[in-house]
């Protein structure tokens, strides 16, 4: 990467979602991806499936795709990253979220990004530094009970990772959130073996310049 490009802001990013996962972007393409999802879970039917029942297959499928979508437009999304294959015959119940970019002031006219990054970990438990391509990144974990009153039907394990982007004028801010249902007596290594697949799926972050 030359001089120049680091004193510009990245147009965008990379991330390499694991094998089996699909992209479906919020902003434009999205019916053409959730389309595209559900022909193949159709296609990956097992033998022996009704015929008279796959229609019906599609269209829960078909429904289920626009809820999850509808909610991570809701949540500020701009990308959303989602299993589409069985693992060892299961289903994994989790997602990604790449919200669009926040700006947020800076603690002092003089300081930095790193400031913000530091003052928010101050306040978020369980929260620590990480690098992500050469930027300082915040990560944070935690499980989140459900809760009716708040819109939370079920309880799930949820990650995040916040992420300046560099030389953005004003400072702007990236956030990527992982989250997978926890089913009740669910065994909590399960999940933790699911947020090491997020941490390795940031570890393919990287800015583009194009």
């Amino acid at each position: 990467m030359t001089t120049a490009e680091h004193r510009r802001a990245p147009t965008g990013f990379n991330l390499v979602p694991p094998p089996g996962w699909d992209v479906i972007p919020l902003h434009t393409g999205t019916q053409e991806a959730m389309d595209l999802i559900v022909r193949k879970a159709i296609a990956q039917l097992p033998v022996g499936f009704p015929k008279d029942d796959i229609p019906k297959a599609r269209l829960k499928l078909t429904q289920e795709m626009k809820k999850v979508v509808r909610r991570a437009g809701a949540k500020g999304g701009m990308t959303l990253y989602l299993p589409t294959e069985r693992l060892h015959g299961v289903a994994l119940p989790v997602s990604i979220i790449a919200s669009e970019p926040i700006e947020i002031p800076r603690v002092r006219p003089d300081s930095g990004p790193e400031a913000v990054l530091l003052a928010l970990a101050s306040e978020t438990s369980g929260a620590e530094m990480r690098e992500l391509d050469d930027t300082a990144a915040l990560r944070s974990e935690r499980d989140v009970p459900a809760d009716a009153a708040q819109g939370i039907d079920v309880a799930h394990r949820q990650a995040e990772y916040f992420v300046p982007i560099p030389d953005s004028t004003p400072d702007q801010y990236l956030t990527f959130s992982f989250s997978a249902l926890i089913a009740p007596g669910s065994d909590p290594a399960f999940y933790d073996t699911l947020v090491e697949l997020f941490d390795a799926v940031m570890g393919t972050f990287r800015w583009s310049y194009a």
